[in-house]
């Protein structure tokens, strides 16, 4: 396989609350980027970043070195990459494709050996920080790949993320960014059952919030855990089955290596049956 010495030219697929403020930070650091969406209409509010436009993948992989993809899901990261038009059937030798979405790991790792076959190398390259992190140049960037091939698309990432961290090989960032998620669900069902043993004890609860935001028991989870319910229940709408998605990938990941999942996914799926999106 042929190896371009560096990126110079990036394509951009998935612009939405994450996806979208991570194009912009490419673009704005002058890296010639190209970007397709399947609603035309989500490129609008590109239009003041000098980005090109592509009407299909293929054709966006045609003027790119590296494509990052940053879609809903499994299935959705399949059909942009391997579909018909899909980025494969654009991307010349010595390409790259860094998945961005969270996914399973056998996902990227098929994908990797697919892509293989043409000349090109898959990274798995998941996130995590949301939107307000992205456009800050802030996001956690989770590597999994060829060493030498991430370090050629490091100056990329490292336009909207920091920390930049290379795990190990294809499939080691998604199982990184799994844990993680798990971890995350986890919290938030900690620090729910936290909030109600609280009000049985007659602890303000909103007080509460103070003391854990100065405390050694603060998280992120209990952040999530907001009045005036003091319960995951309006998260499920917004997070909750994407979170379930992920707990259940994680799950399936320690089913067949036969891992102790401990108490972290029961303080998981706690979380889930409280945002009404049970495992």
């Amino acid at each position: 396989m042929s190896l371009a010495p560096e990126v110079r030219r990036v394509g951009f697929i998935g612009l939405g609350s994450q996806g979208g403020p991570m194009a912009r930070r490419i673009a704005g650091a002058g890296i010639p980027t190209t970007l397709w969406a399947r609603r035309p209409e989500a490129l609008k509010a590109f239009r003041d970043t000098g980005a090109a436009t592509a009407p299909s993948p293929a054709e966006l992989a045609a003027v790119s070195d590296l494509v990052c993809v940053c879609v809903l899901d499994d299935a959705a990261v399949d059909e942009v990459v391997t579909g018909p038009d899909g980025v494969l059937g654009g991307l010349a030798e010595g390409g790259v494709i860094a998945v961005h979405s969270t996914v399973h790991p056998d996902t990227v790792r098929r994908l990797a050996d697919r892509a293989a076959e043409h000349g090109v190398t898959v990274l798995d390259a998941p996130v995590s920080g949301g939107g307000p992190a992205a456009e800050e140049g802030r996001l956690l960037v989770m590597l999994g790949g060829d060493a030498d091939v991430t370090e050629r698309c490091r100056r990329v990432f490292e336009t909207h993320g920091s920390p930049v961290v290379h795990l190990g090989p294809v499939g080691a960032g998604q199982r990184a960014k799994l844990i993680n998620n798990l971890l995350l669900t986890a919290n938030m069902g900690v620090a729910e059952s936290a909030f109600a043993l609280a009000r049985e004890l007659g602890v303000d609860q909103a007080l509460l919030t103070v003391v854990l935001e100065h405390g050694s028991g603060r998280s992120f989870g209990t952040r999530m855990v907001r009045k005036p319910e003091f319960t995951l229940r309006t998260l499920g709408a917004h997070t909750g089955a994407l979170l379930r998605k992920d707990v259940r990938l994680v799950a399936d990941l320690a089913k067949d290596a036969g891992a102790r999942t401990g108490t972290v996914l029961d303080a998981a799926d706690a979380a889930l049956r409280s945002m009404g999106c049970p495992r």
